[in-house]
């Protein structure tokens, strides 16, 4: 047996083992080391897996993780997120769709300090929905606006995914940060235009709201300042050169406390149970990362991503080709697994190849990011949708589905926007490093 067709075997097992709801670190783990075994021997297996839990535990660029789940945490718990929402409520008042857009909005500014979007869907849930109900908006329409938004949360920096990406394929977190921005906003306004599209056309989705007055519109922007500081501190720190990724997180991590505590938002048991809560968190991913990890190192032992690049070479494959065929992969597997573990178990595998074809590891990795954040909101899975689901029960999930996909038109259209101007996702970076 050669060891890229035991590569392919293991990689047939692995798959197997989450159709039948291993656990994803499991399911990397053990195909990790049966492979490190059958290709060596027991004892380089225990000795791999020793060394490379020890490096991963240790590795001081993912120490940002646990970090910015803290002060996602501790943002959603001081109730800076239901600041936001309100702020831009007021706003936005007048508009037709007014509170969906708002609820966009703030999805993707809370998921600036969140990075992780189904934290931001789950919070923005609580906020958002029981508004739009008393505002007589339909159920799929102000479902699928919280879904769509808090997509968001993983492509508008501090994003957990693009960390992980980034201790993966080795690429600088800040430049990764930086790629993201300018699509991120794009992704944000594309949210918008959709959710006005959807009110205007469909009149009884989304009743029109009282216009607040310019006074209270003003008044209004006070409001959101504590979350305000916290962006400029923590992500325009990053941007500006002031601290790297580790140090403004845990800069946010403790602004967020301080400023809770300040504003009175912030107990000292709720910090407890943040500071659980995001334990449980970062643990679960670390050993997911861990796993990883072990089946990385098998991957390119087994010299796969060599024989993928050298078959699609003699196929003919065009750069575009291959671009469209791993994106249709990502979107299939984002039927049936979580965006953290998509990212790990493909990009050791995909990113060889990708850079073979001679695209940039830093655009691949927005466009990874997009496609799993469509993952999130398309069915039949749609993590975010069972989430919103789960805190309404009430709502039919079918419903959900018809209003989530006019949303679905957005990443798509990031992604050709990304094939024509690859510059959207590498121009800040260039600039600022």
């Amino acid at each position: 047996m050669t060891a890229t067709f035991l590569g392919f075997c293991l990689i047939g097992l692995l798959f197997l083992l989450l159709f039948l709801r291993v656990s994803i670190w499991i399911g990397l783990l053990v195909t990790g080391v049966l492979g490190n075994i059958i290709l060596n021997s027991l004892g380089v297996a225990l000795s791999v897996t020793g060394a490379n839990t020890f490096d991963s535990a240790s590795n001081y660029g993912l120490s940002v993780v646990p970090l910015f789940i803290l002060m996602g945490d501790v943002a959603s718990g001081s109730r800076l997120s239901s600041e936001l929402f309100q702020a831009a409520r007021v706003i936005l008042s007048g508009v037709r769709g007014g509170l969906a857009i708002a609820a966009i909005g703030a999805s993707g500014a809370f998921g600036a300090v969140c990075g992780s979007s189904i934290a931001t869907a789950a919070t923005m849930t609580r906020i958002a929905i029981p508004e739009m109900r008393k505002a007589n908006y339909e159920d799929g329409f102000a479902a699928s606006s919280v879904a769509a938004g808090g997509s968001l949360g993983i492509l508008i920096p501090p994003s957990i995914i693009l960390v992980i990406y980034g201790a993966i394929a080795e690429q600088s977190v800040q430049n990764l940060f930086a790629a993201a921005f300018i699509p991120g906003i794009v992704l944000l306004v594309l949210y918008i235009l959709i959710a006005i599209w959807i009110a205007n056309r469909n009149p009884e989705k989304a009743p029109a709201d009282p216009a607040a007055s310019f006074l209270d519109r003003l008044k209004a922007l006070r409001e959101p300042w504590q979350f305000i500081v916290l962006f400029i501190v923590t992500i325009g720190g990053i941007y500006a050169g002031i601290f790297s990724p580790n140090e403004a997180a845990a800069i946010g991590a403790f602004g967020a406390i301080v400023l809770g505590f300040l504003g009175r938002r912030l107990t000292m048991a709720q910090l407890v149970r943040c500071f659980r809560t995001s334990v449980i968190t970062s643990c679960a991913l670390f050993m997911i990362v861990i796993a990883a990890n072990l089946f990385s190192n098998f991957v390119v032992q087994t010299q796969l991503p060599d024989v993928l690049l050298s078959a699609a070479h003699a196929a003919g494959f065009a750069p575009w080709g291959i671009m469209v065929t791993i994106i249709a992969v990502y979107i299939l597997l984002g039927c049936f697994l979580e965006g953290i573990g998509m990212v790990l178990i493909t990009v050791p595998v995909f990113l060889p190849v990708v850079t073979g074809y001679g695209y940039n590891p830093v655009w691949f990795a927005i466009i990874v990011v997009i496609v799993v954040e469509l993952g999130l909101i398309h069915p039949p899975v749609g993590m975010n949708l069972f989430v919103i689901q789960a805190q309404l029960p009430d709502v039919r999930i079918g419903q959900m589905y018809r209003g989530i996909l006019p949303f679905l038109v957005a990443p798509f259209a990031l992604i050709l926007l990304l094939f024509l101007f690859p510059q959207l996702a590498l121009w800040l970076p260039s600039v600022l490093y």
